[in-house]
Order: structure tokens, then C-alpha cells, then sequence
């Protein structure tokens, strides 16, 4: 399966969390690839992705379970603000687009970073936001955030299916950065079904992961992470 030039090809040993123990109709790996100034690589880490948020799986929920209910969900976006969602049918009913990589006036809904940080926390379930962030620039303690990418398509390679999504990082700070959490953040507009009205819900975590083990990038150095989703691996 290939997520990711060079990713298939590096000859590191797979930590054990990252091998299937069974048959699994959807799975999720994050891979991440340090390299130094030169572009060698450095370090390779993988491992199993198993952490939803809360804010993914509400938003998650089929729009006729939030109608036969009359149940809503108050997001909660990393900086601590809510907004009240409730999908349903009809012209006042509340929605929230695909997400992508392209954000316009039709598609108010896109794929953000791949967020990167130094702390954790025991119950992914419940985060809103990375324990311990590393913020995008070039002073100490911080990485050069590069745009993330999105894939305009689904690869079908038999009875599988997946698709990934990355991000690059360069460390410029004058010493080593250690990641040991990442997170998916998307920026949420939920707008009506006529599209008259929307409420921009500012950026929301809805994936979470806590590394089994660190991510050293020297300085000068760069790291790259994937997330890949696959169905039927």
C-alpha cells in the first residue's frame, strides 16, 4: 500500500502496535518520517490510529438520528468556544459540507492541519484541543507548519480502499523538538439547508493520538506525518 513517496521502501522494524491482530473492516495508521538537512532519513514511526474525538463522532451521526431525536451537540473548538449542532431535514435544518482543502463560499468546511504537540492526555474521547501544542514558526520550541494535503481521490486497489493526508514540518529553532501527540483539525461552518444562514464554529479536533513513543526532529531537520484511512486493508 503506498502512503506516502518513500514510506514502503524504509527499512525500519514495525512496532507491534502497528500490526493487524485480526480482521478489520476500517482502519486507521499514522506514519510520520523525520529527515535530516540532506533529506535522509532519520527516524520512521508507525503505529495504529484508534482515536476519534467526540466532536468526530457527533458530527459523525446520520442527520435522521438528530431529527427522530430532537437531540443536539455542543461542539467545542480549540480555543474553548461552542456552537450548538443539530442535523436534520428541511429548509432550517443544520449541515456541515465535505471537507477539503479549498475553502469558498460553497464549501465553507476544509481539512486544516495536522497539529503536532509535546504533551497528552488519557482520554482522546474527550480532548477539544492537543495537550501541549507546538506552534507554527521558526522560534524555540516551534516547527514551520507546511500546507497539508488533502487527496482529490479514493484509491481502489482490489477488495481496499484508502486514502491519506499529510503534512510537513521543518524545524528551524536552533535545537531538537520532540512531538508525542498529533491531531486532525477541521474548520467547522455548519450553515442551513437553504444556505441563508451559517455559524463558523472555528477550528475543531476531531481525530487524536497520543504516540507510543516520541518523535525526536533534530535541528535543520523535517518531519512528514500521514494519516491514511483504508477500508478492508
Amino acid at each position: 500500500m503506498m502512503i506516502g513517496k518513500g514510506v514502503d521502501n524504509v527499512n525500519m522494524r514495525m512496532p507491534e502496535d502497528a500490526y493487524d491482530a485480526g480482521d478489520y473492516v476500517f482502519s486507521v495508521y499514522l506514519t510520520a518520517i523525520v529527515r535530516d538537512s540532506k533529506g535522509n532519513i532519520i527516524q520512521v514511526h508507525r503505529q495504529r490510529s484508534h482515536s476519534p474525538t467526540a466532536n468526530f463522532i457527533w458530527l459523525f451521526l446520520p442527520l435522521t438520528w438528530y431529527s427522530n431525536t430532537g437531540t443536539s451537540y455542543t461542539i467545542t473548538n480549540i480555543t474553548g468556544g461552542t456552537c450548538s449542532y443539530a442535523a436534520g431535514l428541511g429548509g432550517n435544518a443544520q449541515d456541515i459540507s465535505y471537507p477539503s482543502n479549498n475553502p469558498d463560499a460553497m464549501n465553507p468546511t476544509y481539512f486544516l492541519m495536522i497539529q503536532v504537540g509535546s504533551g497528552s492526555q488519557p482520554n482522546p474521547y474527550s480532548a477539544y484541543s492537543l495537550a501541549a501544542p507546538i506552534s507554527n514558526g521558526s522560534g524555540s520550541g516551534q516547527l514551520s507548519y507546511n500546507s497539508a494535503s488533502l487527496p482529490t481521490t479514493i484509491v481502489v486497489n482490489g477488495n481496499s480502499a484508502y486514502f491519506y493526508i499529510t503534512q510537513s514540518y521543518s524545524n528551524v529553532s536552533g535545537a531538537t523538538i520532540n512531538i508525542t501527540e498529533v491531531g486532525i483539525i477541521l474548520q467547522l461552518v455548519i450553515q442551513t439547508y437553504t444556505n441563508t444562514a451559517s455559524t463558523n464554529c472555528g477550528p475543531i479536533l476531531v481525530w487524536y493520538d497520543v504516540l507510543s513513543s516520541p518523535i525526536s526532529v533534530p535541528n535543520n531537520s523535517s518531519v512528514t506525518i500521514y494519516y491514511t484511512f483504508v477500508v478492508n486493508p
